[in-house]
């Protein structure tokens, strides 16, 4: 019977499923029930139905039949598919039990609708197919999978003949059939590394396949020169899949399949669609590889997320079409930049993965309601797949299309980065640099866990010798040596991820150059061995990107939703359906690859560890400097600058004017600010460098005390280290002459940032007037490092930035040209195979320097002009306003087209630009920069505005008066609605529009400081969270986990405003996240075209036009400037970034070209030209 409730779900929350045996040839039960509890069942049903009664009459259900091997049919995934299967109001689902299918005749079946039936091996008998398919004759249900065709998949000949016809890729294939009648087809010669079949010549290695489709004893023939012998490949036993044998030759009896072995870097693709528009994929470890299965905490085969390419969607759109197999299992093979379908195996559901089992459950329940709710009259609205359709209101109210999301995006918390210089004369150390290819460029870089070991055995080598004579020739510092052994020898193992060691040539020694050094430069060649260490992604860093990756999902139409229930998921259904194309990119260092993996993670609702996420789908996008920099190179114009803001910093008197016009010539009220709390710089270094001592001292009376010696600071590390961190920063700092050092000044910041963040429980006296005048000072000296002024902030972020910004001009320009013909409105374009209708996501991940040039080129680059753009000179204001771009700093930028304006009109595209400063401080509360909100309604509305309120107050919470996010774009939610129109999207600004309410559902509360003159859009509630909506009436927090912490029944942390607390359980207090702000929300492509063509011309040109304005400005010769640098240089004084891992090219890559059929397989990593390393893209990028 039926149970009514909203929207398609029934209202007790109980799927409507039953076994049904012998004489129950219809299902009259709600629950899940076993024989013994049928009669309670009915009683209760009967009673339940005479109150249901008056509500609305009994409609008729839909009954889907699943008849299969009960091994299968209780297995975890049909379980819970089946279970989400039953929420839909009108649907029940019958189980058969094993007995009656193998052992009654098919008339005493129960009936059913729709049958989802499919051919296993049990454990004793096998599925009787052939009864199967003369139920289906007698009864004519709906059926999910076809039964004919059933058994073809059982026959690998016949599977490789349909995926031939359907001009599928496959491996270079020949059979051998054994058939007394069929003497022509058997004819094999055998070579040693060879074997010819029919005529065909396969050379080892191949691979023998058995003709059987249930024979899993697939053998690899390997060649005499990798060592001969065969990999024996079985269905899995325990953790084994394959085993090693010497034996060479191949099996004489039996029919086969012989084929090329693919090389596949040792991972398997296995795609599972659900009807053609959706493929879910994910690798394993290819059992030819080693034969161990590698498996989980649970005992789960560990599988890796997979982002298919346009081309692999479309081809399991045919595999899911060929073989009339709605639910349908394949397996890829990624070789050679194509992807070959190596076996198909029919009815096969993803294991473990609650998205899945939510998105199939919807899948299969629409194609029934469609299929069916028609001829049984029932009150169903066939939903336009709204949420699938990237469309949403703009600004002015119309409705445009979303095409493209670009966002740059610092990485998350990490722990302070630290940094040992030495120099090095021993010839150990030079023939190390010999070896690995030092003397090409006078620089070497090493990282990877061989080459650290070797340091470290140089490093134990030479201290060994120390120990035993006192007076020998090593002229390293011994000191310096037992520093570098202990960083060497910490964590126990090399991951490559948190050390590295660069050794520079030096033709002439060093010059003695800091309180270091002791004796004079000694003559003749020398190396200078610096290494790297800390820097590491914190398990704060790792919630910060996770939760953004999450709230990310709100810019998309329909994502709305709970991200991982049943309704919503708007993205992540695009994710896994044609019409999302993303590419994640990061660049080489470990946290900032970490960080793109969490935020992966968070946006794609994966499950498990990050390190196979980041394997599969992070871009390691070592490309020139892309996202890259080399922390050791500085242009000439960064020198000049340094040295500069180092001689206004050594003055002992307070900032004059003078001071203020050379070091802040744009004004930037952050920076004027940061001045008058310093006063004198050098009295403000004398109270920082005392607070240091101070610290320190503090720090070795708690290591004296024995209750606090073994006391576990924060990421595992310890006191002791913690003193090494900051007595090194007591001794860098100010030199024996007494003069301070400015670059260590983002160090001090780092240093003390972390500690007030993460071991404030130490209860260490100062901490916070240390934070706040290293906070000042670094205010000045980090963003003034990119160029103190306008012509000096522009060349320098054109030296970081020049082949990022060629990357997003790209990204741009490819949306719109990929779609100039035959363009369907995307609301009829439901059921047209049509791959290249997406959404192209660019995420790019990367450190400080790069998002500080970026913003640079954004605001001093000439996009638009403040005095008559009001908008932007209110973005400019804000901007100038913000003194820190923390982690999770974000740049986004936000394509759409108006469907309704001509293709050639400036007004059909339009670019959206927004920012956030990323995570807040602990000392913000009281200084956060206003900002505009997020997309707000108009310029007019914005001069009407009179109180902006603050981007978020969290002293209190206050009740959500909201209404339900449902209410507003239920039609994107709920593919189940009833008796309610569907399609139309008016339902988004329908919604009062004086009322405030109307766009206030926010994911994470705060308190609401509305001006009552703005009048909202229906925006606020699908930017929820992640946005502030100042002008939309709303003040939105940013995702701040306290609604996340709630849902999940961990313990909530406090509020953000709050600078110290227990935060996430495991790490320590978690900071909130700034919501994004509209810089400027109606800019045409064409005007942004127009500005990135402007910024990136030839680098010769900009650079003399730069020192041009500058030998104007300073009276200074350009001499030297005139150079184009092709290879952008690093952050200068802020500190040295650490790359963590070496680039790692992921096995497969994400969403391939739109539309384009020409070419298969996973994108190919970019290809440079070298005589303009700069500027080419392949065009899968």
């Amino acid at each position: 019977m039926s149970e009514t409730g909203g929207e398609g779900w029934g209202q007790s929350g109980n799927p409507t499923s039953v076994f049904a045996y012998e004489g129950h040839q219809g299902p009259e039960e709600g629950g899940m029930k076993n024989e013994g509890e049928m009669q309670k069942g009915e009683e209760e049903g009967q009673g339940k139905e005479e109150d249901e009664d008056y509500d609305s009459p009994p409609e008729r259900q839909i009954v889907v039949g699943i008849c299969s091997m009960m091994k299968k049919s209780k297995s975890k995934p049909m379980t819970q598919i089946m279970e989400r299967l039953c929420k839909f109001e009108y649907i029940t689902v019958v189980i058969f039990p094993e007995e009656v299918i193998l052992n009654e005749p098919v008339d005493k079946w129960p009936l059913c609708d729709c049958l989802v039936s499919f051919h296993s091996k049990g454990t004793n008998e096998r599925f009787p197919l052939d009864k199967a398919v003369e139920y289906a004759n007698l009864r004519n249900p709906l059926l999910i999978n076809d039964l004919n065709m059933q058994y073809y998949i059982q026959d690998r000949r016949e599977v490789y003949r349909i995926l031939q016809e359907e001009g599928i890729d496959l491996p270079r294939y020949a059979v051998l059939t054994r058939d007394p009648d069929r003497p022509e087809e058997c004819n094999l010669v055998e070579g040693e590394d060879h074997v010819e079949v029919n005529g065909e010549v396969f050379p080892k290695p191949f691979v023998e396949k058995p003709v059987c489709a249930e024979d899993h004893n697939v053998y690899i023939y390997y060649p005499t020169s990798a060592g001969g012998g065969s990999q024996r490949l079985f269905r899995k036993i325990g953790s084994r899949s394959s085993v090693y044998s010497p034996e060479s030759c191949v099996r004489k009896t039996g029919s086969y399949i012989y084929e090329e072995f693919m090389p596949t870097d040792g991972t398997d693709v296995k795609v599972y669609t659900v009807g053609p528009d959706y493929a879910h994929a994910e690798a394993r470890k290819s059992p030819a590889l080693d034969g161990k299965v590698e498996r989980d905490s649970e005992g789960k085969e560990i599988r890796y997320p997979v982002m298919l390419t346009a081309m692999e969607k479309l081809v399991a759109r045919k595999v899911c079409l060929a073989f009339k197999q709605t639910v349908c299992g394949f397996d890829l093979l990624r070789a050679n930049g194509h992807s070959f379908v190596c076996d198909v195996n029919g009815f096969s559901f993803v294991k473990n993965s609650m998205k899945y089992y939510d998105d199939c459950a919807k899948v299969l329940g629409n194609m029934v309601m469609r299929e069916l709710a028609p001829q049984f009259h029932i009150p169903w609205s066939i939903p336009m797949e709204a949420e699938d359709i990237p469309i949403v209101p703009t600004t002015s109210g119309t409705m445009m299309e979303l095409r493209c999301v670009i966002a740059i995006i610092r990485h998350g918390d990490r722990t302070p980065k630290q940094k040992m210089k030495m120099e090095v004369r021993h010839p150990l150390f030079f023939e190390l640099f010999e070896k690995y290819g030092g003397y090409k460029s006078g620089k070497l870089k090493l990282k990877k866990p061989k080459q650290l070991q070797e340091v470290l055995d140089i490093a134990r080598l030479l201290l060994a010798e120390l120990g035993q004579h006192t007076d020998c020739e090593i002229e390293e510092k011994k000191g310096k040596l037992e520093q570098l052994k202990t960083v060497l020898e910490m964590y126990g193992h090399f991951s490559g991820i948190n050390r590295k060691v660069q050794l520079t040539y030096l033709p002439n020694g060093q010059p003695k150059a800091s309180s270091e050094e002791e004796e004079g430069p000694k003559e003749g060649p020398s190396l200078l061995l610096v290494l790297k260490w800390g820097g590491e992604l914190t398990p704060a860093g790792r919630v910060q990107a996770e939760e953004l990756g999450r709230a990310f999902r709100c810019m998309y139409p329909g994502g709305q939703g709970d991200y991982a229930g049943f309704p919503g998921c708007g993205l992540l259904r695009l994710h896994s359906t044609y019409r999302h194309d993303l590419k994640i990119y990061a660049s080489d260092e470990g946290r900032v690859q970490m960080t793109a993996a969490a935020f992966a993670k968070g946006l794609l609702a994966l499950e498990g560890e990050l390190t196979p996420i980041l394997v599969q789908m992070v871009k390691s996008a070592n490309m020139n400097g892309m996202l890259d920099s080399d922390s050791e190179s500085l242009t000439d114009c960064q020198q000049r600058v340094k040295a500069r803001l180092h001689e206004i910093m050594q003055k002992d008197q307070d900032f004059t004017e003078a001071d203020y016009q050379k070091l802040a010539p744009t004004g930037s009220p952050s920076l004027v600010n940061s001045m008058k709390i310093i006063g004198n710089p050098v009295r403000t270094c004398d109270q920082v460098y005392a607070l240091i001592q101070r610290l320190t001292s503090q720090i070795r009376k708690r290591l004296e005390d024995p209750k606090s010696a073994d006391l576990q600071l924060y990421h595992s590390e310890t006191l002791e280290l913690m003193l090494q961190r900051w007595s090194k920063l007591e001794r860098d700092f100010r030199n024996k002459s007494g003069r301070y050092d400015i670059s260590k000044i983002p160090d001090i910041y780092d240093c003390v940032k972390y500690d007030t963040q993460h071991n404030a429980t130490l209860g260490l006296e100062d901490t916070l007037e240390l934070f706040r005048l290293s906070r000042a000072l670094a205010d000045i000296v980090i963003p003034q490092e990119y160029g103190i002024n306008k012509p000096e902030k522009m060349d320098i972020a054109q030296a970081y930035c020049l082949p990022l910004m060629k990357k997003i001009q790209l990204d741009l320009q490819r949306t719109h040209e990929d779609e100039a013909v035959n363009k369907l409105h995307p609301l009829y374009s439901r059921g047209v195979m049509s791959p290249g209708r997406h959404v192209r996501t660019r995420l790019y991940f990367t450190s400080e320097s790069h998002v500080h040039s970026l913003l640079s080129i954004f605001r001093y680059g000439g996009l638009l002009d403040e005095v008559k753009d009001q908008q932007w000179k209110q973005a400019m204001d804000y901007l100038s306003a913000v003194s820190e771009l923390n982690y999770m700093t974000q740049i986004v930028i936000m394509l759409y087209e108006d469907n309704n304006k001509d293709p050639g009109s400036e007004e059909r595209f339009h670019v959206e630009l927004h920012f956030s400063p990323g995570v807040k401080s602990c000392e913000d509360e009281e200084n956060v920069p206003l900002g505009f909100g997020f997309r707000p309604a108009s310029a007019e509305n914005q001069e009407k505005q009179t109180n902006q309120g603050s981007l978020e107050d969290l002293s209190q919470d206050e009740p959500d008066r909201a209404l339900p996010l449902s209410e507003l774009i239920s039609i994107r939610r709920s593919p189940m609605i009833r008796n309610r129109k569907t399609g139309s999207m008016e339902v988004l600004s329908e919604t009062s529009p004086g009322s405030s309410k109307g766009a206030s559902y926010r994911l994470f509360p705060s308190c609401s400081r509305q001006s009552p003159e703005i009048k909202p859009t229906g925006l606020g509630s699908l930017c929820s969270g992640l946005f502030s909506a100042s002008v939309l009436g709303v003040s939105s927090s940013a995702p701040n986990l306290r609604d996340y912490v709630r849902t999940h029944h961990r313990k909530p942390p406090l509020s953000p405003g709050l600078p110290f607390g227990d935060g996430f359980e495991g790490c320590s207090m978690v900071p909130s996240i700034y919501p994004l702000e509209t810089l400027h929300n109606s800019l045409s492509l064409k005007q942004v075209d127009e500005f990135l063509n402007a910024v990136c011309e030839d680098s010769s040109d900009a650079h003399a036009k730069t020192m041009k304005a500058l030998s104007v400005l300073f009276d200074t010769s350009s001499q030297g400037y005139g150079q184009a640098h092709t290879y952008p240089p690093p952050k200068a004084l802020s500190s040295s970034e650490t790359p963590v891992r070496p680039p790692t090219h992921p096995l497969c890559l994400s969403s391939g070209p739109p539309s384009t059929v020409s070419s298969a397989g996973p994108s190919s990593p970019t290809s440079v030209n070298p005589s303009n390393p700069a500027i080419h893209f392949s065009f899968s990028e």
